[in-house]
């Protein structure tokens, strides 16, 4: 994995409109790149095929989102992008990493329970377009 910076804002939020139906726009990635969030990307020649994102405060991970172009998905790389996320979380002491899925999204749930994520909670109605619970998942890194 390739850590990401302000230069690929505009290959992310491309990604994002792909992959979400409320994008991060171009402007939201960068302003989070510049407020500390990390990003690391999976490249195919020149071509950003995939990122993730996440803010580490105060010791706690906060997964912002993980994203593959569907004709490069089922091939490994989500999870290598979830990895790159815990590890960079516990290079920089984190007590545990957690993130929102669509309930919905079955198999994003479950590439998070098998990199060790656990099902703590639901969120009602926390996604929009269209509007859907969100579980949270959460992984111990003490």
């Amino acid at each position: 994995m390739i850590r990401l910076y302000e230069q690929h804002a505009k290959q992310i939020a491309k990604i994002e409109r792909e992959c979400f139906s409320k994008p991060w726009s171009e402007q939201s990635v960068l302003d989070a790149i510049r407020s500390g969030h990390t990003f690391f990307g999976e490249f195919e020649s020149d071509s950003l095929i995939a990122f993730a994102g996440v803010n580490v405060v105060c010791g706690e991970g906060y997964v912002d989102n993980v994203a593959v172009c569907e004709s490069h998905r089922r091939q490994g790389i989500g999870e290598k992008l979830v990895t790159a996320l815990i590890e960079h979380c516990v290079e920089n002491s984190a007590d545990f990493i957690t993130l929102e899925v669509r309930e919905s999204n079955l198999s994003a749930i479950s590439l998070y329970e098998k990199c060790g994520f656990s099902r703590v909670g639901v969120r009602p109605n926390f996604y929009t377009a269209p509007q859907e619970n969100a579980v949270i998942m959460t992984k111990e890194l003490i």
